[in-house]
């Protein structure tokens, strides 16, 4: 008996998990390179953390576009453009030595091809290919993400303390160059495209044609529909949290506090890398956890134990050896666990048709909060010279975030009071 074949959605799945593997990498670039610019070329944090800022809601405000262009022109073809400008981009940050190339290389450019690379893209991969299994696959591309971190950040803080930053990023650019030829040879847009129907689904379903209108007025059009519903407003709204609490203030600035508080680049790095393994387990969970548990009650949890952990995290820089290491366990296990539980709920109270680009459009507030997260806790640190009302905030409003994803689908037709089956 022949061996069973591996069904070519995996593949797709694993080269996508790379894709967003070598993005969180860039993403994750930031943090690392704050205190070296402030040396270098005399910019406050508050500089610094605009361009960051720029950087994040670009990223996701292209999301729902780019959910839009891959539906019209392909996956293949719109992340193979994406990752042209990523490192096209980052190689630039190399001849930057003034404020606005900073904004333009690394807010603009990078911003939007990261924002390409996103979360969208995991969403439209997992439900153009899969029809089993999603929330899980969902929860592993999620989580490629903390993986990024987990590889990169060790590595990138001891080059930037050994080279410097500027070799750095055409090391990074260099990196994101070589995943081109893989998404070219093992990507494809449907899984009609090598003769195959999704992953786990039954003989005869067909799939959804492509549409021909124009992607910014499908964008836009999705936007218009769902904004009448109130639960696109809940998710949305929880997402702006989501993403303030996360890559905005934690993973923008996590690693300069530790610097103020006597804690070395390499050190600092390493904790975001304990988070990315962590959050890897826990987000991957998350995913199985999705296809079988009520969604909105993990996201309570979820929102709940990330307050508290910021609450904890101002006394855990006081404590000389559990402090940190403990609130990065106990953190990264919740960083982002939220996005397969939301990517669910966004598909069964919005519908099939609308949800890739509606997630879309979650994202971009999820991009607008880490924008705001990023800025205004460089703010804080430039007025007050401590980061602690940041940290203070942020536990505040996850807990009021736990509260309101209680309320997604209540009188909704679609209201998921419990997981589909997977």
């Amino acid at each position: 008996m022949s061996p069973r074949k591996l069904h070519h959605a995996w593949l797709v799945a694993a080269a996508v998990f790379v894709v967003l593997l070598c993005a969180a990498g860039v993403r994750a670039t930031p943090s690392v390179f704050i205190v070296p610019l402030e040396r270098e070329f005399g910019w406050s944090r508050t500089l610094v953390s605009g361009a960051v800022s720029l950087n994040l809601v670009l990223y996701g405000l292209v999301g729902p576009f780019a959910a839009a262009i891959m539906q019209r022109f392909g996956i293949r073809r719109t992340v193979i453009v994406s990752l042209v400008i990523i490192a096209v981009g980052v190689a630039l940050t190399n001849l930057m030595n003034t404020p606005w190339q900073l904004f333009a290389f690394w807010g603009v450019l990078v911003g939007l091809g990261t924002g390409t690379t996103a979360m969208v893209l995991g969403a439209t991969v997992v439900h153009r290919w899969f029809v089993a299994r999603r929330g899980l696959v969902m929860g592993m591309l999620t989580a490629s993400t903390a993986t990024g971190q987990l590889i990169f950040l060790p590595i990138l803080a001891a080059m930037v303390e050994r080279h410097g930053w500027r070799l750095v990023s055409l090391g990074i650019a260099a990196v994101v160059a070589l995943v081109v030829p893989l998404v070219a040879l093992v990507v494809r847009d449907r899984p009609s495209d090598v003769g195959l129907r999704p992953y786990g689904a039954e003989p005869g379903v067909e799939e959804q044609a492509a549409p021909t209108t124009n992607p910014l007025v499908n964008a836009l059009a999705t936007l218009g529909r769902a904004s009448r519903r109130g639960d696109f407003w809940l998710l949305a709204g929880s997402f702006f949290i989501c993403g303030a609490t996360t890559n905005g203030l934690v993973g923008t600035h996590l690693v300069p506090a530790c610097m103020d508080h006597g804690i070395p680049e390499v050190r600092a790095a390493g904790l975001l890398a304990v988070m990315g393994v962590f959050d890897l387990v826990g987000t991957t969970t998350s995913g199985w956890l999705s296809d079988r548990y009520d969604n909105r009650w993990l996201l309570f949890w979820y929102y709940g134990l990330r307050g508290l952990a910021l609450l904890y995290l101002p006394a855990a820089f006081g404590m000389s050896f559990l402090g940190l290491p403990v609130f990065a366990i106990f953190y990264g296990l919740d960083w982002i666990a939220t996005v397969p539980p939301t990517v669910r709920l966004t598909t069964q109270t919005l519908g099939p048709a609308d949800g890739p680009i509606a997630f879309g459009w979650i994202v971009a507030a999820h991009q607008v909060g880490a924008g705001a997260g990023a800025l205004s806790a460089g703010v804080i640190r430039t007025s007050l010279a401590t980061y602690t009302p940041a940290w203070v905030v942020a536990g505040v409003i996850c807990m009021a975030a736990s509260l309101l994803v209680l309320r997604i689908g209540r009188g909704s037709p679609r209201a998921p009071v419990a997981a589909e089956p997977a």
